[in-house]
């Protein structure tokens, strides 16, 4: 398509102004059922089913909206996402929260950049995989496919992915606007939630990502004040078009997001995706009966246009052919991911790393040798191959005898325990644990959901206790997205490491942190509580919930509750020294700047955190929020300058009467350090 409108009076790289003239012009020569076209996916249903649930796999081949040759009018070619693309077998990526807990910007980008390569070299200029919904309880099947508990961090993931996909000139969709966080309930659940709470919680990160110029908007399925995401004129047009100045096009959910074709359009809902349904059967008579004008749908194809075409105008910077799917580049970058991801929990002792002269390393648990790269719903991606924690073992040691036992047999999984030099447990989750939630089918009733416990299966719990004292070195690798509850045995073992689903490498990458050859960096994107009430309320099947103002490490301190590991948590196999934060302030504008150490013996990164607090506020706010962070790379005795910046903006709260965000002239509290909690240096400062 892209020489298509190339082949119009168009050039490449032309300015926007020439977009929207040509735009401007195709739009009154297009009949009624090229318009719907444009406003709607092509895919029928049952293909789509089909594709889900009994042929090949789902989006094997982008899904289209309707292109006009005729006028040289390109389409709209949908790949999913976001732990890579699912058209294809392409690489497969760590999922989206393990990358979160990078607090890599850079490496996202590139990431992006390899995703959206992967994107054009099949077909698709659409990328529906900038999931940044907010996990209010880590029991939320798909929290997953986003980045972390905090808005900021998430805004901050979101719109570096944003970037990389975008260089590629694909066009990078955000999702799902908005209040979607709750799995088995999302075709019911109505939202409720007060203005404040809207605002400065649940949709900063949507701005952020349309703020660095997100092509794309997808609507959710659930309600939000009594309507639908995806027909919410409050959502969609008062603060999206209105108040955020959104220029882009937005999208629906699929097939069940838009329930009403006149009132989605109306609201601001421009596709109707993935198939001809609601619009191409409501909308002409609709017309017809003076229910909705012509210019609705020429205002939707007009937003639809301009962005698509603009696009498929850009100079590419590279070609895209088939060859850079899953080539040795895009899965470095897979690898590198996975590195940077993996949080230490506990390392008692410095029972890691192991030494490279074991002999014998027994791996145990049902999930050490499962290919176990996330759920299997829409996200999941299909690449060439998988390697499971136990082949990484293999490859990464073949000169020692490695077993494998699922550790049903707890007698004999102690007996292999006691003899072996290592022993590394691998517990956690599988897609039929926690995922999207398909269908309330008995042919696919292990598909997905929300989680039913934030606590381990009794089966890995059970290894765990058996395995108390037997072997010295022993580790427990978990497996999952959001956190997993651990209190009643993390005493038990010596070390502990949360691997997320680490993508096609991961079980490559575990080996390579057991054995040294990777400095553990990674640090919790979450909360891990002590108990499940003290996050907030979550009923899975729920047809209606209310969000509140408070979660994760904000709500732990704000009721002064007990944590095991806090937000931006991570031990390493080095040390480092965080010096004192010197900050000055100008043009509404703190600079922190501190000096971080390597003050042990290996090559590491250290996260540096900002966190801010305010004093005195005329409304209630949280003790501190994180405002900035930065990932640090250092040899041993290595020392580097870090800055951290916040605004009197960014520090603004949502005043309701105003309807719009307020600058305090206050005093606030900088925080720094390596995670929301513990040895936090503070300072004091006014804008």
């Amino acid at each position: 398509m892209r020489e298509t409108v190339l082949k119009t009076k168009l050039t490449e790289d032309c300015p926007k102004e020439t977009v929207k003239a040509f735009v401007d012009e195709v739009i009154p020569q297009l009949t009624l059922e090229e318009k719907i076209g444009i406003m709607s996916g092509q895919v029928t249903e049952k293909k789509l089913l089909d594709d889900l649930f009994v042929i090949e796999h789902y989006n094997v081949k982008p899904y289209p909206t309707m292109a006009v040759d005729r006028l040289g009018i390109p389409n709209v070619r949908f790949v999913d996402g976001p732990r890579g693309v699912v058209a294809g077998s392409s690489t497969c990526f760590p999922v989206s929260m393990a990358r979160g807990a990078t607090f890599d910007r850079e490496l996202e980008e590139e990431i992006g950049e390899a995703i959206g390569a992967e994107v054009r070299a099949q077909g698709g200029n659409y990328y529906g995989g900038v999931c940044i919904n907010l996990p209010r309880n880590p029991r939320w099947g798909r929290a997953q496919e986003c980045y972390g508990e905090d808005q900021y961090h998430l805004g901050e993931m979101g719109a570096a992915l944003t970037r990389g996909i975008q260089s590629q000139n694909v066009m990078a969709c955000v999702k799902h606007f908005a209040l979607n966080s709750i799995e088995n309930a999302r075709f019911k659940a109505d939202v409720k939630i007060d203005k404040r709470t809207l605002h400065e919680v649940y949709l900063p990160h949507f701005k952020r990502c349309i703020d660095e110029g997100a092509a794309s908007i997808m609507g959710a399925y659930n309600k939000v004040l009594g309507e639908q995401a995806s027909e919410s004129k409050y959502l969609l047009r008062d603060i999206l078009r209105d108040k955020w100045h959104f220029e882009g096009f937005t999208l629906s959910d699929f097939l069940w997001a838009v329930k009403d074709a006149v009132k989605a359009v109306k609201a601001g809902m421009n596709i109707e995706m993935p198939c001809f349904c609601h619009y191409d059967q409501e909308l002409p008579k609709a017309l017809e009966e003076g229910r909705i004008d012509m210019a609705d749908l020429d205002e939707a194809v007009g937003y639809i246009l301009r962005t698509v075409v603009w696009f498929e105008t850009r100079k590419d910077p590279q070609e895209y052919s088939l060859d850079v799917v899953a080539c040795p580049k895009h899965i470095a970058v897979a690898r590198r991911a996975a590195e940077e991801s993996m949080v230490l929990l506990k390392n008692e002792n410095q029972v890691l790393p192991f030494s490279k002269k074991v002999e014998k390393i027994v791996v145990l648990g049902v999930l050490g040798d499962t290919e176990n790269i996330g759920d299997h719903g829409s996200s999941k991606v299909h690449p060439h191959y998988v390697v499971t924690p136990l082949r990484g073992l293999m490859k990464k040691m073949p000169g020692a005898q490695i077993l494998y036992n699922d550790g049903s047999d707890l007698e004999k999984a102690r007996a292999l325990a006691a003899d072996a030099d290592a022993v590394v447990i691998v517990a956690g989750y599988i897609h039929s644990d926690e995922g999207e939630y398909l269908a309330d089918r008995s042919d696919i009733a292990d598909m997905g959901g929300d989680r039913a416990s934030m606590r381990l299966h009794q089966r890995d719990i059970d290894l765990i206790h058996g395995l108390k004292g037997v072997n010295p070195n022993t580790v427990v690798s978990l497996v999952g997205s959001s956190a997993i509850l651990i209190n009643e045995w993390v005493d038990d073992v010596p070390a502990v490491i949360f691997s997320f689903y680490g993508g096609m490498e991961g079980g490559s990458v575990l080996a390579d942190i057991l054995f040294g050859d990777v400095c553990p960096s990674g640090k919790l994107p979450y909360t891990v509580a002590l108990s499940e009430d003290s996050y907030p309320a979550f009923d899975p099947n729920c047809t209606e919930v209310e969000y509140g103002y408070y979660h994760g490490y904000c709500k732990m301190e704000k009721e002064s509750l007990p944590v095991l590991y806090p937000f931006g948590y991570g031990l390493s196999y080095t040390t480092f020294e965080i010096g004192k934060p010197e900050l000055e302030t100008f043009c509404k504008t703190a600079k922190v700047t501190v000096r971080v150490k390597n003050t042990g013996k290996v090559k590491g990164a250290e996260i540096v955190q900002l966190y801010v607090g305010c004093e005195n506020s005329a409304v209630d706010r949280p003790v501190k929020l994180l405002k900035d962070f930065a990932r640090v790379e250092l040899e041993p005795g290595e020392e580097k300058e870090v800055s951290l910046h916040v605004s009197s903006k960014d520090m603004a709260y949502f005043d309701v009467q105003k309807d719009d965000f307020t600058e305090e002239d206050i005093s606030y509290v900088a925080y720094v350090g390596n995670c929301s909690a513990g040895n936090l240096q503070t300072q004091k400062f006014k804008f």
